[in-house]
């Protein structure tokens, strides 16, 4: 395979990848935008392969077949995985996925320190390391070592099954916390800047060691509310890494495709901030999420009357309305109740209601995932709209169903200056007419907060599991 046809394989598949972004950002065009993905991915694999065995067949080595038993494996268990994860286990996954890129980034610059005439970046193991091979050697291993284990406590805390508290929802905060990461990562550089001007290996393993350190120490002061932007900035940083060392290895594809996935990933950190009132900046330094967790909540659920009905009443208000919202959220998806809910719409719209679906930003725990919830049932396209764009109808609404949802329905946002999520855009379900919330209990979301659009006069609670309450829905309607 010549170096000409390799270069221009690498143009193809990274042409596909900037189409499969392109794809992605609108629920109409994301099956496209994944088969694009897959395709480059493919060529970009199977060039790799055709190049390594070129390689290995005029170095007479044996390399090619330890790298066909780690595609076996890694796609039999990235296929197992993606086979049995469930909707609302999708972040955990996405997470674990940004470890082990971060790991492949620590794996590759360790094997590029130890043997760089292996990979290319020197003709002879006793020839010193550029100092600029060096120093991007340096930037690659020290962002996929932060992304690694600062992905790893992500995973825990989306998780919720380890007692561990550093994998605890709760934000988990001592004295002189960010002092301690500022003198980490002064030194993580300052490490990281002698192995670049003096290649002493001694130096780059205290490098790693401390960005190891660090990537814990970022993400365990942030709390479960605050997951999603978690999750979307160690998305970014993954991409980052493989631009390193793509850098190092002199392999455009790397570059390519790790440039693409870390400034799609810091858009998205920018988009889930503004979503969720974060600063943008803070979540890079990870010095947020405890105040949202902490702040004590606006009212005692326990002592405080609601007004609760039965699913024949909601069906009742439902089919005598004229336009209804309905805004799913997690607990929509925990009960995977969206085929259901696609049937209670499609006979509400046959007896002439006007049905829309309201989608947050945040859309449960992570962007795009009640929009990929939807599309899994088939709901279409053009029922479903973001908060920008529906915000204004709340007002004329005769009807809100509120599935599932909390925190990005709590008017506190708005009303409270004082309220931990004070500023945070919400979709303005308080506005409608009538409000219809159904939960399983009055318990919190994940911000820890109590729900003033539960107490409202015009607010009716329906409780129990979402797929149960929607289904008896459909039978209740004419």
């Amino acid at each position: 395979m010549s170096m000409n046809l390799v270069t221009l394989l690498y143009l193809v598949a990274s042409i596909c990848f900037i189409q499969a972004l392109k794809g992605l950002s609108h629920p109409t065009t994301s099956r496209r935008g994944n088969f694009f993905g897959m395709l480059g991915m493919g060529i970009a694999i199977l060039t790799t392969v055709g190049l390594i065995y070129k390689l290995g067949a005029e170095l007479a080595t044996a390399g090619i077949g330890y790298v066909i038993v780690g595609l076996l494996v890694g796609g039999s268990a990235g296929s197992i995985m993606a086979k049995r994860v469930e909707m609302t286990k999708m972040p955990e996954l996405v997470a674990f996925m940004h470890s082990m890129i971060g790991l492949a980034a620590v794996f590759i610059a360790i094997a590029a320190v130890l043997e760089p005439q292996s990979m290319g970046i020197v003709l002879h193991i006793s020839d010193p390391i550029p100092t600029g091979n060096r120093l991007e050697l340096f930037l690659g291993a020290a962002i996929g070592a932060i992304t690694f284990s600062g992905s790893v406590i992500a995973f825990g805390k989306l998780s919720g099954k380890y007692k561990f508290r550093l994998f605890q929802g709760a934000p988990v905060q001592f004295a002189g916390q960010h002092k301690l990461n500022l003198i980490l990562g002064l030194a993580t550089i300052a490490l990281g800047l002698i192995f670049t001007f003096t290649g002493h290996y001694s130096a780059f393993t205290l490098m790693l060691a401390l960005a190891f350190v660090m990537g814990v120490l970022i993400i365990i002061p942030i709390g479960g509310a605050d997951m999603p932007v978690v999750v979307s900035m160690l998305n970014s940083y993954s991409g980052w890494a493989a631009a390193g060392i793509g850098f190092s290895l002199n392999n455009s594809m790397l570059i390519i495709a790790g440039s693409l996935v870390g400034s799609s990933g810091a858009i998205l950190s920018y988009i889930m901030c503004k979503a969720m009132n974060r600063s943008f900046f803070n979540v890079i330094l990870g010095g947020f999420g405890g105040a949202a967790d902490a702040g004590p909540a606006t009212g005692s659920s326990e002592q405080r009357p609601v007004k609760s009905g039965s699913a024949d009443d909601a069906t009742f208000l439902l089919s005598n309305a004229d336009s209804v919202i309905i805004v799913p959220g997690y607990g929509l998806a925990v009960a995977r109740a969206q085929h259901a809910l696609k049937e209670l719409t499609e006979k509400l719209v046959h007896n002439g209601v006007t049905v829309k679906y309201a989608i947050h930003p945040v859309a449960g725990r992570m962007p795009g995932h009640m929009n990929v919830l939807l599309a899994e049932a088939e709901v279409p396209y053009d029922q479903v709209f973001e908060m920008d764009d529906i915000n204004a109808e709340f007002g004329q609404a005769d009807v809100v169903l509120v599935l599932g949802a909390n925190d990005v329905v709590n008017p506190s946002a708005k009303t409270d200056p004082k309220s931990p999520i004070a500023g945070m855009p919400i979709l303005e379900a308080y506005k409608a007419k009538t409000i219809i919330v159904n939960k399983r209990s009055m318990a919190s979301g994940y911000a820890g907060l109590d729900n003033e659009l539960f107490y409202l006069d015009k607010t009716m609670m329906v409780f129990g599991d979402a797929k149960k309450v929607i289904e008896d829905m459909v039978k209740a309607v004419e």
